[in-house]
């Protein structure tokens, strides 16, 4: 796009930021290639792309009207972001089906332990299977199952908190509820697919005039960032698919620090090594692989981040690989003695059993269901661990099937509070009482 002589080539959606062109801020939240081949439409567009203006150095959301909907670090575990092809239920595979490019947010994490919170203040238009009156005939609303609460916002904005474990008994149909407020816990109900995630989803009148996905991963990334005032995030998402022999170009470009990044340093599952924002990695055989990026400050301080790569056999389309999805609780404020509990679900196979390496030399094994049914109670396997002694820790968890295909799944687990996890603990402490009521008004005096 060019904007008053200045150019800049815009990417849609996948974990990208509106960037600088000439005097605003800019991004393209979709554009109609993705009508091709999507097998729904939820943006609700007309026209070849929907762009959206911030003047330069303005905030994308005013302070004080938004937070992060869940109680965890970011990307503590795997994640469906901003059209991304969905993939952590079935994987990728070869097939001429259209495709569901994510509508809104997933934010992976441990079934029935992660709170839920309001993102924004706003009237509970939607508990469960049940609408007030004035939006029954508002198809946009799903309510197909009874595991989601929709809240209008003082901007006419409906924001959908999807697959939750329980409501928080707090919320009533036709009342309201205070931004930070618990509503929920995050789960794995309704049309998950059998992972546990939150989805959430903004959804707001278009150009078109129809509702559509109000694209939020800038408003989420900004939220955190108030929140929590990390100093460094590593980003290596969105995952990819590629096929055996093929290239995969693993991009840590948009990490992010308060600073300076001085490295970029990558560990392949095979042992490998590289360095640098963009490295190029092929495989030589099928599953699903997760490769570790660490990024490093000028002041030395560190963050993770893992890079999902689906591999796929073209000689055998049909030997799908299993997938796989581990998380853990707490995620902060993580003492040296306290105890971590683990989940995994693998999803594909049931052969075999989830091997645990937890980066402190112990070692451990569960034996999830498969995804056999989706719903199960028991489909998540868990696992308790105790970190001794503070650190960095990745923990690796894989299973494989009859074939010989793995699905691997790295963890962030930082135990004590050391660079940005300080500033984590500190906030963390904010999500009771008045240390949350000083927090928002600070912000909307801001």
């Amino acid at each position: 796009m060019e904007i008053n002589g200045s150019r800049a080539a815009l990417f849609c959606g996948n974990y990208r930021l509106p960037v600088t062109v000439g005097e605003v801020q800019a991004d393209c939240t979709v554009t109609k290639t993705y009508y091709q081949n999507t097998n729904r439409d939820h943006w609700g567009l007309e026209r070849d792309a929907r762009l959206r203006l911030w003047p330069v150095g303005s905030p994308f959301m005013p302070p004080g009207s938004m937070l992060y909907p869940v109680h965890e670090r970011w990307f503590a575990s795997r994640t469906q972001m901003a059209n991304e092809p969905t993939y952590v239920d079935e994987g990728e595979r070869i097939t001429s089906r259209k495709i569901y490019y994510h509508a809104g947010l997933d934010i992976g994490g441990a079934e029935g332990l992660v709170d839920v919170i309001a993102a924004s203040d706003g009237l509970v238009v939607g508990l469960g299977t049940n609408v007030i009156d004035k939006e029954k005939n508002n198809a946009s609303i799903s309510r197909e199952f009874n595991d989601t609460i929709w809240v209008q916002d003082e901007r006419g904005w409906y924001h959908r908190y999807t697959h939750l474990y329980s409501f928080d008994p707090s919320v009533k149909l036709g009342g309201r509820v205070v931004m930070g407020q618990k509503i929920g816990t995050l789960g794995k109900e309704g049309g998950s697919g059998g992972w546990s995630h939150l989805h959430y989803e903004i959804l707001s009148r278009q150009p078109s005039s129809k509702l559509g996905t109000q694209e939020g991963y800038a408003f989420l990334w900004e939220a955190y960032q108030r929140q929590y005032k990390p100093v460094l995030i590593a980003v290596a998402r969105p995952h990819q698919a590629v096929l055996i022999g093929e290239k995969a170009t693993l991009d840590g470009s948009r990490s992010w620090s308060r600073s300076r990044i001085a490295r970029y340093e990558w560990t392949f599952t095979d042992g490998e090594k590289a360095s640098g924002p963009k490295v190029d990695k092929s495989y030589s055989s099928s599953g699903t692989f997760s490769e570790i990026l660490k990024v490093t400050d000028e002041q030395g301080r560190t963050a993770y981040e893992f890079e999902t790569v689906n591999v796929l056999d073209p000689k055998h389309p049909e030997l799908v690989p299993p997938s796989i999805q581990a998380a853990y609780w707490p995620t902060m404020d993580i003492a040296p003695g306290k105890p971590v509990t683990f989940k995994v679900r693998t999803f594909g196979t049931t052969d075999g059993e989830e091997i645990w390496s937890f980066g402190d030399g112990a070692t451990g094994a569960t034996k999830s269901d498969g995804n056999i049914e989706e719903h199960a109670k028991n489909g998540f396997a868990a696992i308790p661990h105790i970190f001794a002694k503070p650190g960095d820790y990745i923990v690796r968890v894989e299973r494989t099937n009859r074939l010989g295909q793995k699905a691997i799944a790295h963890l962030w687990v930082r135990v004590g509070a050391s660079g940005d996890q300080a500033h984590l603990v500190h906030e963390s402490r904010a999500f009771s009482g008045l240390s949350l009521e000083r927090y928002l008004a600070t912000e909307r005096a801001n």
